[in-house]
């Protein structure tokens, strides 16, 4: 998630774009795959923090466009008053938590350096397409905790003796974190 408005990208997203890395290589050499991440963000900002992070797969801006918004994974304004589908439900009024001033929710939109609203109107989400015959297809979604298997860190800690349980905090940043990074 990094919406037009954020200074960085969100950090648990963040997370997860780090273990992109390791694998789009693979892809397109291994199951003519092509994998590329998309934000709203102008390109100019991805392409900043994609250097800030030291990553190497292509990541494309959707600014301007619609196609966060047909896939569900970002919300207009209006929107967050309910009646939108996220995670192929449908979602209730967010503006209440519009005044939050503490806990995750606001740490996360802070550490990104987005408001609350902005960061409400960003979700996490990923889509799959196949091109055939010069038609392509939307053939699969995923979003929220569906997104799971595609953390590479969950996967490590769900294995460990306690897994995620008591951990409660905030993800940060690979660049942040004030001990082993490596």
């Amino acid at each position: 998630m990094f919406g037009p408005e954020f200074e960085a990208g969100c950090p648990s997203c963040s997370s997860i774009a780090d273990g992109f890395n390791g694998f789009h290589a693979h892809l397109p050499n291994r199951a003519a795959l092509a994998f590329t991440a998309i934000s709203r963000a102008p390109l100019e900002k991805l392409l900043a923090y994609k250097r800030r992070m030291g990553w190497t797969f292509p990541w494309a801006s959707s600014f301007g466009s619609d196609f966060n918004y047909d896939y569900a994974a970002s919300f207009t304004p209006e929107q967050l008053h309910g009646g939108s589908e996220y995670n192929f439900a449908t979602i209730g009024d967010r503006t209440a938590l519009f005044d939050l001033d503490s806990g995750p929710l606001a740490e996360t939109a802070a550490s990104a350096g987005a408001s609350l609203p902005e960061f409400l109107q960003e979700t996490p989400g990923m889509s799959a397409f196949a091109l055939s015959d010069g038609e392509v297809y939307h053939t699969y979604s995923a979003y929220s905790r569906g997104l799971d298997g595609l953390w590479g860190a969950y996967q490590w800690m769900d294995r460990a003796p306690l897994g995620r349980h008591g951990d409660e905090r905030i993800w940060v940043r690979h660049d942040e974190y004030g001990g082993v990074t490596a």
